[in-house]
């Protein structure tokens, strides 16, 4: 795989000028075909392996597994494969963007592939936690090409100040979706299809008093 991880700076300006104009951002072919064709092969080779584990809500003490909540399996990222690793640099351009254009103070990101199987959904939610506002801006990388317009999966983001659906995004290959963690509401509606992305989160450090954050 050639080193084709890099984002256009073109690109990344558009996502930060919707950031700021409306909360989130859907960047059609974002990511470069070559990487969500190797991440795609990855993940497929986990579902394969079982390697995967169900995903939960909340977290801590307060994790629980609700599949009438989300039904998707995880595995974190952690730059054992080069196309992880790539993946990762793009994230890296992507937060030293975002922090000199909007002194958002980030200082560190999180990702997990997610596997959608048939009829999974994950219901309307957001993304920070009670109490721990962190987490302050989310990111979803799709990787399954060809998705069909009858797939179901799409991820419907809605206004912040009511119930209206704002944008509905098909989860194609190289699709990138971007949005404030702590405001807009979304939700993963029921696939048809085996559904395969990365879900990411960059993070503000909120240690205090000795408290580390994120605890270990």
């Amino acid at each position: 795989m050639s080193d084709t991880s890099r984002l256009p700076e073109a690109r990344l300006g558009e996502l930060i000028d919707s950031l700021v104009t409306q909360g989130w951002y859907v960047g059609p072919s974002f990511l470069p075909a070559p990487l969500c064709s190797a991440l795609h092969a990855e993940l497929d080779d986990m579902t394969e392996r079982d390697a995967l584990i169900a995903a939960g809500i909340g977290r801590g003490d307060n994790h629980h597994l609700r599949r009438d909540v989300r039904g998707d399996a995880i595995r974190w990222l952690d730059r054992e494969s080069q196309a992880q690793r790539r993946y990762l640099e793009a994230m890296g351009d992507l937060q030293r963007a975002l922090n000199q254009a909007l002194f958002l103070g980030l200082f560190e990101y999180e990702a997990h592939f997610a596997h959608y199987p048939p009829g999974a959904f994950y219901r309307r939610h957001l993304d920070s936690f009670r109490g721990r506002a962190n987490r302050v801006v989310s990111t979803v990388g799709y990787l399954t090409p060809d998705w069909p317009s009858d797939g179901g999966g799409e991820m419907v983001i809605y206004s912040p100040d009511d119930d209206r659906e704002v944008a509905r995004v098909r989860p194609e290959a190289g699709t990138f979706v971007c949005f404030l963690a702590e405001t807009i509401p979304h939700e993963v509606l029921p696939t048809r299809l085996p559904r395969a992305s990365i879900a990411g989160w960059f993070r503000r450090n909120a240690s205090l008093n000795g408290l580390i954050d994120p605890a270990s």
